[in-house]
């Protein structure tokens, strides 16, 4: 019989089998910032518009190619908690700013390699930290003084190209003019002519196979890859009602059993379940309505009174394109097939069936120049170049958000940062000076 052989007392005693314990300056501080260093060695490559793309491979096969950080560590499979932490760290700033993921990898990995030095010599841990916490402090501070424009107004679409063209430049080099025009055009129509309330959440983005990037566009409205359900194809100056139910033949909630002793008995009861439906769908186009939008299935049977009484049919599949097409429309979702009351119908412009390429569309276009929704319509050769192009769009988009809250502007090409230091070393110069200087000086 083998023999047992127990833990050593102490801390370890108390860990679970397989567990590490480590301790001291070198196991504990010094392997965290190394675990860092490479996490950080990875993505600075890719830091800037002459940054390099990373080519990706997911667990289960799938390939993307990238130079954004928020992608990129998301794939990540780590375990150290340190780096989880820097990793958190980055998706906050993901999450609040929407920009600058890779930023705060890298500046946290060189503030830890600088701790790293002032360790070794001898310098305790809470004064680092105090050290960091005043730079922060006076850097907040400095940064007024760095301010080198603002934004005065955000209606102005050469002022608001010119603020987010940077972000854009640092993701598609060469195509950075086109795409920041078409999220200036996409943003703006989102505002009000009065205030600066605006949600990223407004403006959507459709990729399509097919032509280039310089075939993109932007539309006020939304855009569905999806075709139409009935013959109707067009819709004009229309009325909408939207269903999250299905628009068929309704299904009793419990199970019951119809006793049915003749031919004509069975006859004349599906004729009243017909019946039923055509007089819910002629309701429906009674009340003005001339688009029918449903989140369930459309059966033959009421596609056949949708046809007869002139209606256009659409069907979407995701309940969240149902909530942006009633927010786009101004109307609001019915959860059963009733005619709807003027209240609750919605209104578009134009809706009508497209072919962009070889790809069947729905629009819902919105004629007046202020709407609820833009969609940015992106073509492209394959699906990783568009991808990679709407992580572009998502950060020009956040920029636009973050102008509409502070419309200062700061210097680019890591000038800002590199003035931040100087003012620092200035500073800290001075207060060495001044707090190793006697008092009778």
């Amino acid at each position: 019989m083998a023999m047992h052989i127990g833990q050593a007392p102490g801390f370890s005693q108390m860990l679970s089998d397989g567990a590490r314990y480590y301790s001291g300056l070198d196991e504990t501080v010094v392997r965290s910032i190394e675990a860092v260093r490479e996490l950080t060695r990875i993505v600075s490559t890719s830091y800037g518009p002459k940054g390099l793309n990373k080519m990706v491979v997911t667990h289960l096969g799938k390939m993307f190619i990238t130079n954004d950080a928020a992608t990129i560590i998301k794939e990540l499979e780590n375990e150290h908690p340190a780096v989880k932490l820097i990793i958190m760290a980055s998706e906050m700033q993901e999450r609040e700013i929407g920009d600058g993921t890779n930023f705060v990898l890298v500046f946290a990995g060189a503030l830890l390699d600088q701790a790293e030095e002032l360790l070794r010599m001898g310098i305790s841990v809470p004064e680092i930290t105090d050290g960091y916490e005043l730079a922060l402090g006076k850097a907040l501070e400095f940064l007024d003084e760095v301010v080198c424009g603002t934004v005065t107004n955000v209606h102005d679409r050469e002022q608001v190209q010119r603020a987010i063209k940077a972000s854009i430049t640092s993701k598609q080099n060469g195509t950075d003019e086109f795409l920041s025009k078409l999220i200036t055009d996409a943003c703006i129509a989102l505002l009000p002519e009065k205030g600066k309330t605006f949600s990223v959440d407004n403006v959507r983005v459709i990729k399509i196979m097919g032509s280039g990037i310089l075939a993109s566009h932007v539309m006020n409205g939304m855009v569905f890859k999806r075709d139409i359900e009935g013959d109707v194809k067009k819709a004009a100056d229309a009325k909408i009602a939207v269903y999250s139910c299905a628009v068929d033949i309704n299904q009793t909630e419990t199970k019951g059993t119809v006793l049915i002793k003749s031919a004509e008995e069975l006859l004349q009861y599906s004729n009243r379940e017909e019946d039923l439906l055509e007089k819910q769908i002629k309701a429906i186009a009674e009340s003005g309505v001339k688009v029918v939008v449903s989140g369930g299935k459309m059966g033959d049977l009421a596609l056949h009174f949708i046809n007869k009484y002139k209606l256009l049919a659409v069907r979407l599949m995701s309940k969240f394109d149902i909530r942006r097409v009633a927010n786009t429309v101004g109307a609001i979702v019915l959860s059963t097939l009733v005619p709807p009351t003027a209240d609750v119908q919605g209104h578009c412009d134009l809706v009508y069936l497209d072919e962009i390429g070889d790809t069947s569309v729905v629009v819902f276009k919105q004629e007046k120049k202020e709407g609820a929704i833009s969609t940015i319509v992106l073509r492209g050769a394959t699906e990783n170049s568009m991808d990679d192009v709407e992580r572009a769009i998502d950060d020009g988009v956040n920029n636009f958000k973050a102008i509409t809250k502070d419309n200062r502007l700061l210097p680019g090409a890591g000038a800002t940062e590199v003035e931040l230091s100087r003012l620092l070393t200035q500073y800290a110069d001075v207060s060495v000076l001044s707090r190793d200087r006697p008092e009778w000086l």
